[in-house]
């Protein structure tokens, strides 16, 4: 899938720069890479970007990116930051890929089918692992690799080197890697903490504390990897 996003290039970097981008309604970004080019400062529109990251193949979608005076470049989303309470793109790093070369990169896991161990027998389908990598060529990135559940049984799983072979994507995850399994639920707690603390009486309040205090975790910015770190924003 390929999809194209209009891109304009920004005067400097810096964290004035990148403010004033914002309250323009546009997401400031970089673009890296492409045989020794420096990397170049961009602005692009928030809701076309949103829509590529939201599709199925999400930060794997190959992207033309049409930036004013430079032509298209093809480009992937390598980093991209999001403000933790709005959810709003707040910058993200694109890389310059060349259509000739391997890629190594992050694709995603899905189910196909239901497991008779879970229908029959009643266990319940864990995925041990939610991603593998994987090399390609950038016209071949898919969308995401299927397992496979419907002949599962109670106590069997899915590894890496069952995943069905395809002669333009090369995985390079351990073989033996466990991908997801049936296994008996299991058995509910005699009594859980919380209501230990309940019954202690005076000494309940402490877990009302703890409970109370994990939200603040929340409030930290949340960064998507898929590639190089972000160091734009901190240059910027």
């Amino acid at each position: 899938m390929e999809a194209v996003l209009e891109a304009q290039a920004r005067d400097t970097f810096g964290k004035n720069e990148a403010r004033r981008t914002r309250r323009s309604g546009q997401v400031p970004g970089v673009l890296y890479g492409g045989g020794g080019k420096e990397a170049t400062p961009i602005s692009v529109e928030p809701k076309a970007l949103r829509k590529i990251l939201l599709s199925d193949a999400g930060a794997n979608t190959l992207i033309s990116l049409k930036l004013a005076g430079a032509g298209d470049t093809r480009v992937l989303v390598k980093d991209y930051l999001l403000d933790p309470i709005t959810h709003q793109i707040l910058h993200a790093d694109f890389y310059r890929i060349a259509m000739d070369k391997v890629l190594k990169i992050t694709v995603q896991l899905t189910v196909k089918g239901e497991a008779p161990g879970v229908k029959q027998q009643g266990g319940i389908l864990e995925f041990v692992h939610r991603q593998i990598e994987v090399e390609c060529l950038p016209a071949d990135i898919p969308e995401h690799l299927e397992i496979n559940v419907g002949e599962l049984m109670l106590h069997q799983g899915v590894r890496v080197r069952d995943l069905p072979a395809n002669p333009k994507v090369k995985v390079m995850t351990e073989a033996d890697m466990m991908l997801v399994h049936v296994i008996m639920p299991k058995a509910e707690e005699a009594a859980t903490p919380a209501a230990d603390a309940a019954a202690a009486g005076p000494t309940a309040p402490a877990a009302d504390a703890v409970a109370a205090a994990a939200p603040a975790a929340a409030a930290e910015p949340e960064v998507i990897k898929k590639g190089k770190k972000e160091e734009t924003e901190d240059k910027e």
